[in-house]
Order: structure tokens, then sequence, then C-alpha cells
């Protein structure tokens, strides 16, 4: 009987037009990537880094966080049963789907970990628990990096002053005008603050706010 279900899902999943669901023992590839009953599923609305990609530690030297963040997925998934629900594919055939353990959301986890970026691209569900590790320096926060999209693209860190101790987001100076940009948004680790033209750092959205800078919106 329980054969003949895994079957049923496995087939429903495949089904062009209807809801995707998976059950099953996982097995992590990455950080935001699992396998389950032979079928590869990215978890919806995070985004970790590489498993080569390193990251800056909070005393300074490199870290390999890529393979960290796979480990903390392993932790979070244990050896228990997870149900992934999604609607879609990725470019590469993997279902884009939100999983659980016993009700509790993996990717909310795993960016609560500061393990992951919320994946403002597809997603601003998991953007509150972002800023929160942000603010508790955990994980990839706890020094600069890389988000991981950047990263794929290529791009490489630039020298830059470090901030006062949880004040990283940068309010940068454009034609523009007075624009924040907070850590896993998209031109975060390309803008770079100049102290001299009057760009600085703050420690909250209010701050930046009050001062005068407005969001960015990517």
């Amino acid at each position: 009987m329980r054969w003949n279900w895994c079957i049923a899902v496995l087939l429903l999943a495949a089904a062009p037009g209807l809801a995707h669901a998976l059950e099953g023992r996982a097995r992590a590839i990455d950080g935001d990537t699992l396998e389950i009953a032979g079928e590869s599923v990215r978890l919806h609305g995070i985004d970790a880094p590489e498993m080569a990609q390193s990251c800056e530690a909070a005393g300074g030297g490199r870290w390999s966080c890529g393979r960290w963040a796979r480990e903390q997925l392993i932790d979070i998934i244990g050896r228990a049963p997870l149900r992934c629900d999604g609607r879609e594919r990725d470019r590469y055939g993997r279902l884009v789907a939100k999983c659980y353990l016993r009700g509790a959301d993996i990717g909310q986890e795993m960016v609560a970990r500061g393990a992951a970026h919320a994946y403002r691209k597809y997603s601003l569900d998991y953007v509150d628990a972002e800023k929160n590790a942000f603010l508790a320096a955990r994980g990839l926060w706890q020094g600069e990096h890389l988000p991981p999209e950047a990263y794929r693209a290529g791009k490489t860190p630039q020298s830059q002053p470090k901030p006062v101790s949880g004040c990283a987001i940068k309010g940068n100076i454009s034609k523009s005008g007075r624009i924040y940009h907070m850590p896993g948004q998209r031109d975060y680790a390309a803008t770079r603050i100049s102290e001299s033209k009057g760009e600085r750092w703050f420690c909250t959205e209010a701050e930046a706010q009050a001062a005068g800078w407005r969001a960015a919106r990517r």
C-alpha cells in the first residue's frame, strides 16, 4: 500500500498543470537542493552559497560557507520523511517546492540560521527571517560575502571598509538619490560606500529612513 501511494505521488509530480507533491526521506545535494525518491527538489524562495563558495569569517580569513550550508540542511532534515509541495520546474528540470519537516518550513529554518539568502527575485517569504539572521550576525552574515547569484555570475568581491558590527546597511548616493541597500539584495555586493562623499553605513532601516535614505528596489 505504501509503495503504491509513493508511485501515485511521483506520477502526480510528473503530470503537467497539476500540483506537484513528494514525500519521503531526503538527501541534501547542496544548501538549497534535495533529492527525494530520485527527484531533484530546489527549495523555493531561498538561495544558498554554492558548494565551492567561500565567505569571509568574523575574525578574518575565508571559510567554506557553501559546504557549511549543505551541512546545515543535512542537520535540519535528519532522516525523517519530508513533504514537498510545488507547481513548477526550473530550467534544470528540478521541482521548485516548499518542503516541510513535521509542519516546519525547511527554507525558513535555513534562512533563519544564516545558511541561505531570502531569494527576493522569486519570493519575499523569508525576508524577515533574513533580517533577523543578519542582525544577529548568524552564519553567512558574520562577515562579507557575495550573494550566491553574484558568485554564479562570476563576480568577485572588492575591498571595502568594514562597517561597525551589526551595521551593514549600505547608504549609497547616486543620480537616483539617497538609497540604502540591505544585505541579500541584488545590488548589495556591488555597492561601494565612500564616506568622503557623504555615503554611510546604517544599523537599521529606521535609522536610514530617518536620515533621508529610501530603500533600494532590488
